[in-house]
């Protein structure tokens, strides 16, 4: 710790990102990247972006992805806001549009980096809890808040829940916004971006990350009333007006011009997270419904950590988080036919 750190830096707490290690032939299922890459129209697309053009400076809004998004969406695109993927959507909201005079809420197995972001913004956030089931209860978020948030399916538990109870939440807050984070909507669940009309304080945001297969381009955004935008770009302006670089907005756009791989792909990891929640329960693992690419698993006699250890030894590795009421869980990103067979075999030798 340096004596020239801000007394801010000094109490930060970061989140800590998946792992990214350089190991040859690694079979890697841990940070929930999808296995089948992106569209050829996103690559040509990126391509075609490397030009003279790379001297200019990126349209700080957006506008072209924008009306993409707003027409895929069928909303209108003063509805849209551009991120350097969707945590810095994130970050911007906390900043933008959660009050800070009563806690924030989330759950309390959730996306890490809600409560980092209550740190780097010195707001005070309330963990509530899943239940046994490590489900939402709607009736939780009826108390007293300064903002809601909460992915939807849930990370890293897989679980969805329905659009009708993501209603009951926003009727009890009228006054309070209402974040949806959809990261991993596309493998199974229906969009909250369908209710945004109705609801002002909602706000759902999405990544091109998973589904769309553009982890490495950093491209999210965020859907709601143009009230919320026009906050959350208040920010952004106030940070930084260009986001998003030529690459990421021409390779994002193309993403959603192709359909047909969009949806193979998404059915290509149902259908193999289907397979591999039948093989884990067939181990002797507790596999809780998901509609992620991945699956949250724990085996009924064997220590999560030991299993962990266990597969990376075989040069496969998995996500283990050492806390409370999930230490014995292991979160499987869904990978290919090969690498999850490879996982199988790998349980089966431990």
């Amino acid at each position: 710790m340096s004596k020239f750190w801000s007394p801010q830096v000094k109490e930060l707490v970061p989140y800590v990102p998946g792992e990214q290690p350089k190991i040859p032939n690694l079979v890697k299922l841990n940070t929930n990247e999808n296995p089948y890459g992106p569209s050829p129209k996103v690559i040509a697309a990126i391509q075609a972006e490397l030009n003279d053009s790379l001297r200019l400076y990126p349209d700080p809004e957006g506008d072209t992805l924008r009306q993409t998004l707003a027409d895929y969406h069928s909303v209108k695109p003063e509805q849209v806001f551009l991120g350097n993927g969707s945590d810095e959507v994130l970050a911007h909201l906390f900043y933008a549009l959660f009050q800070h005079d009563q806690p924030i809420l989330y759950p309390d197995i959730t996306y890490s980096f809600y409560p980092v972001y209550c740190g780097l913004y010195n707001v005070e956030g309330k963990a509530v809890p899943l239940t046994d089931s490590f489900e939402i209860n709607p009736e939780d978020y009826t108390q007293p808040n300064g903002g809601i948030i909460f992915p939807n399916p849930n990370a890293p538990t897989g679980r969805y829940m329905g659009l009708e109870y993501i209603e009951t939440i926003l009727q009890a807050n009228p006054e309070r916004v209402v974040v949806v984070d959809e990261a991993y909507i596309d493998f199974g669940g229906e969009t909250a971006i369908k209710l945004v009309d109705l609801y002002p304080n909602l706000l759902v945001t999405q990544t091109l990350s998973k589904a769309r297969s553009l982890a490495g381009l950093r491209v999210g955004f965020a859907i709601g009333h143009p009230d919320l935008i026009e906050a959350l770009n208040r920010v952004k302006n106030s940070f930084n007006s260009y986001p998003l670089d030529r690459l990421a907005l021409a390779g994002a756009k193309a993403a959603y011009e192709d359909e047909e791989w969009f949806r193979k792909s998404c059915e290509g990891v149902i259908s193999e997270r289907e397979r591999v929640t039948q093989s884990l329960e067939g181990l002797g693992f507790e596999v809780l419904p998901s509609k992620a690419n991945f699956v949250f698993a724990r085996h009924t006699e064997k220590s999560g950590e030991d299993l962990a250890q266990g597969l990376r030894e075989q040069g496969i590795i998995v996500r283990h988080f050492n806390k409370p009421r999930i230490s014995e869980f292991l979160r499987i990103t869904i990978g290919t036919a090969e690498q999850n067979d490879a996982l199988i075999r790998g349980f089966q030798s431990l």
